[in-house]
């Protein structure tokens, strides 16, 4: 007997069925058979089959001998034949991870639960990415005493990302239904209502295949027999939770058609004729009459808002409101604001509000204007247009000017008052290369500017211009142009390709190796550097304007990785690891920067590097970091040599000296005189208006928000472990949250918290946001070190503190106990205390003055004056 059976159902599908089939035969779990259940294929499946059960003995057949129609049958007949103890279900056009099988097993017989449930994930075949569905659902493993513990698991209703007992299932003769599509919603109900008890892990289990032009049920969401298919199924499972005294649960369980279900015909819905939307909404409309409000007020608002339009029968206000479902959510032609609340439309009613959206309360940057064409045609090269311009919230103050923006072109236009409210704008324009049109309207009184996408009608023709084809994009159909592929001539393909080989990393190396060997360093040519290429910012950006203050007789160029940031606009740029970033390295006489220059390139022998760093904190560094703290020769050996290369090292404090200088390996020369860039941070010195830049009220209290990096999700938004949304409506009439994330980090806060959260992550100088901010909000972050020298308050979340300092990244000290401000764990204790601020800040001066003696002690505001004085031009004074 072996321990598993994995049942793959197919129909007419002998291509991929082979790579589905060989994704359980390679399985690290070996004991274990593959039962093909073929519902009647007409093409070439058998003799598939046949080979397979050739190839591998693990391999059985079981061929139904007329169609069912759908993907009940199949299952329940691989049911019948399995002959191990455990069971899952794959479909003939998807996979299992390698590990599937066996980890799930593993679970299953660890935990003694009916059944196993994973992680499934997307797998999109035009880009090979997969994307996790619903992780939060699967965000640690656990095993769920019955349904009624969680039943947010609802969401989750495949049949395919779970492992079974085959007794459970049975003993209890739970089956597919037969009749119907979307046969696991009642399936996956019933297994729900009879399980005692269910495990979930956190790792994924299955991928599900999604390839262009595919022809799965899942995807005919076109046809109106999808749509009762589809409702039949939700109303099936409903009866399965009252058949065993579960109704209760029913909230829940439908709760999961509006989220989910609904959501895939809405989604493309603006692309759908008047006709099809009317029978769309007579097919749902009486299912959803069956709700209760409660169900509806869990919801977000515009689904909401599309569900009581389908039961009030507006299709023509159904069709507008679902283009704010996807891609630019388009704002509404109008609204209503009354008491606080805002009403989508022109009807105010429970159904209606969307004031949790904050569309209303955005800062006017990104307030939302509705642009809608209502006349578009070729006119020679250019498009002419008509398009009708809404502000449903207020936003355009009384003196503005309007503009299309086409790519880096501003068209200016006169937009009109139209008589039914808004503007009416007649524009022409060449489209050229790839862009989304946009207009945009700029406030006279500061210079603030807002844009938005013109949305068209999803039926437009595109339109062939030289200048590319202008066409409309994405459910909600919005106004785009994108670039024709240009003929290269073959000369020109092969100069390209040429250029191409010459230009590759190992060749640059090798260039610049032989160039520092015939070429003098010159002593008048500083290369600077910050953050690896990103801006004009820290210590170099102190030396630098130390240099220009003192008019030192030394030309500097500046590495960009990509733009010009923050720069003067007299500073002489290279491109980061162009052409002529190799010939500066070669050529400079002083090398500056804060990371490091790049490891494999060795300092000409006459060239003198200074190092700034960029931080001190209780983060563990250098050989104790967890990407050199392994024994790996090659990676430790870079470093080692790319520290051999420092002439000079900035070190802001004693505590910094201890730690980093013997966890790089560091023999050299340390300046014990401050940090070049906290001289600002002494002085008070303020080089931006912050509050006026980022849009923040007078009347708000600003809070920098600036959260480190974790090491194993680098780029995925964890580190920002605040509950924003609770912040924002707890603390939004008195706070706003200035949010500054790693260089490293990718976060965008969603749209309905803009009117709490600035995102600053690109923000030019955060000496500027933490002179300006009136609290630091941070975990582990070196930012606490800077922000003591300004003697404001401090607060630490540190939800994640053992995991941080155990397996994540390490650290040389026990923040909670020398922390300047309080330790908190969650959002809720953020805000008491945040409530409480001053008090609070009061009750840790003590310790607030140790911590800057630990790490400020050195800090003059001459750092950059005595360094410059040393290390350019060797007079110490």
């Amino acid at each position: 007997m072996p321990d598993c059976t994995v049942v793959v159902i197919t129909y007419n599908d002998a291509p991929r069925l082979p790579r589905a089939v060989r994704s359980v035969l390679c399985q690290s779990l070996r004991d274990l058979e593959v039962v093909v259940v073929d519902d009647a294929s007409t093409d070439e499946t058998p003799r598939v089959v046949a080979e397979l059960m050739e190839s591998d003995p693990r391999v059985r057949y079981v061929r139904r001998p007329a169609n069912s129609g759908g993907c009940g049958a199949p299952r329940n007949d691989g049911l019948a034949a399995a002959a191990a103890p455990y069971l899952m279900y794959l479909d003939s056009d998807d996979e299992l991870p390698r590990h599937a099988c066996k980890s799930l097993l593993t679970e299953i017989e660890r935990t003694g639960a009916d059944f196993v449930s994973g992680q499934i994930s997307r797998l999109y075949e035009s880009s090979g990415r997969l994307h996790p569905y619903y992780p939060t659902l699967f965000a640690r493993r656990r095993v769920v005493a019955g349904i009624g513990e969680e039943p947010e698991l609802f969401l989750d209703s495949f049949s395919t990302n779970k492992l079974y007992d085959v007794r459970f299932l049975r003993d209890s003769g739970l089956r597919f239904p037969e009749d119907i599509h979307y046969e696991d919603h009642p399936f996956a109900t019933e297994l729900y209502a009879l399980a005692r008890r269910f495990a979930v892990v956190p790792w994924v289990v299955y991928h599900w295949h999604r390839a262009r032009g595919g022809t799965s049920i899942s995807l005919s969401i076109k046809e109106m027999d999808n749509v009762r298919h589809r409702v039949a199924a939700a109303r099936r499972s409903d009866d399965v939770l009252r058949a065993h005294g579960l109704a209760h649960l029913l909230p829940a369980r439908r709760f999961r058609f509006l989220h989910q279900d609904l959501r895939v015909y809405l989604n493309p819905l603006p692309t759908r004729d008047r006709v099809w939307v009317k029978e769309f909404a007579a097919i749902v409309r009486p299912y959803l009459e069956e709700f209760s409000p409660e169900v509806f007020d869990r919801i977000e608002p515009m689904v909401r808002v599309c569900c009581h339009l389908i039961l009030d029968d507006r299709i023509d206000d159904l069709r507008i409101a679902a283009g704010s479902l996807t891609g630019p959510r388009a704002a509404p032609r109008a609204a209503v604001r009354i008491d606080g609340r805002t009403y989508w439309g022109t009807t105010v009613s429970p159904g209606m509000d969307i004031t949790d959206l904050r569309l209303a309360e955005l800062p006017f940057s990104a307030a939302r204007l509705r642009h809608e064409v209502a006349e578009i045609a070729q006119a020679g090269d250019r498009v002419r247009m008509i398009v009708h311009t809404y502000d449903p919230f207020g936003a355009l103050p009384v003196d503005w000017k309007a503009f299309l923006r086409a790519g880096g072109k501003r068209i200016p236009i006169e937009p009109q008052a139209s008589g039914e409210g808004g503007y009416v704008s007649e524009i022409t324009f060449e489209p050229k290369g790839k862009c989304d049109p946009r207009i945009g309207f700029t406030r006279l009184s500061d210079g603030r500017t807002t844009t938005d996408r013109l949305l068209v009608d999803s039926a437009m023709k595109p339109i062939e211009l030289p200048g590319g084809t202008v066409r409309a994009e994405g459910y909600a159909a919005y106004l785009c142009v994108r670039a024709k592929r240009a003929r290269r001539s073959f000369a020109r393909r092969l100069g390209r390709k040429a250029l191409k080989r010459l230009s590759t990393p190992a060749m640059k190396l090798r260039v610049y190796k032989a160039l520092i060997k015939v070429l003098p360093p010159r002593r008048d040519l500083a290369l600077f550097e910050a953050d690896v290429g990103k801006g004009y910012t820290g210590s170099p950006r102190a030396v630098y304007e130390e240099l220009r203050r003192r008019d030192l007789p030394i030309e500097v160029v500046w590495s960009v990785a990509k733009g010009r940031h923050n720069f003067p606009s007299d500073a002489r740029l290279v491109r980061r690891g162009s052409w002529a970033y190799i010939w500066a390295m070669a050529r400079a006489g002083y090398w500056v920067d804060s990371h490091g220059f790049p490891l494999d390139y060795p300092k000409p022998r006459r060239t003198r590097y200074l190092q700034t760093w960029h931080g001190q904190g209780i983060k563990s560094i250098g050989f104790d970091a967890p990407d050199l703290r392994a024994d790996f020769d090659r990676p430790r050996e870079r470093w080692r040599a790319a520290v051999a290369r420092w002439d000079a090292l900035v070190a802001p404090s004693a505590e910094f000296a201890r730690r980093f200088v013997p966890s790089n390996g560091y023999t050299g020369k340390v300046y014990r005189c401050g940090t070049p860039r906290c001289d600002a941070l002494m002085r008070g010195e303020v080089t931006d208006d912050v509050r006026r830049r980022l849009e923040i009220p007078p009347d708000r209290k600003v809070l920098l928000y600036a959260p480190t990096y974790r090491d194993r999700a680098k780029g995925s938004g964890r580190s920002v472990r605040a509950d924003l949304a609770l912040m924002a409506r707890e603390l939004a009439d008195e706070w706003v949250l200035v949010l500054r994330t790693h260089p490293v980090e990718r976060y965008r806060p969603p749209e309905h918290l803009r009117h709490f959260v600035r995102p600053a992550g690109s923000y030019p100088e955060i000496n500027d946001l933490m002179l300006t901010s009136d609290a630091l909000l941070t975990d582990y972050s070196s930012v606490m070190c800077d922000y003591a020298l300004t003697g404001k308050p401090m607060l630490f979340l540190i939800d994640d503190w053992d995991e941080y300092r155990l397996s994540e990244r390490g650290v040389y000290h026990d923040l909670p106990s020398i922390a300047p401000g309080p330790c908190v764990t969650t959002t809720e204790e953020l805000i008491g205390k945040l409530r409480d601020l001053p008090a609070v800040h009061d009750s840790y001066a003590d310790r607030y003055a140790a911590f800057r003696e630990l790490w400020c002690a050195e800090e003059r505001g001459d750092a950059a004056h005595r360094i410059v004085t040393d290390f350019f031009t060797g007079s110490e004074r």
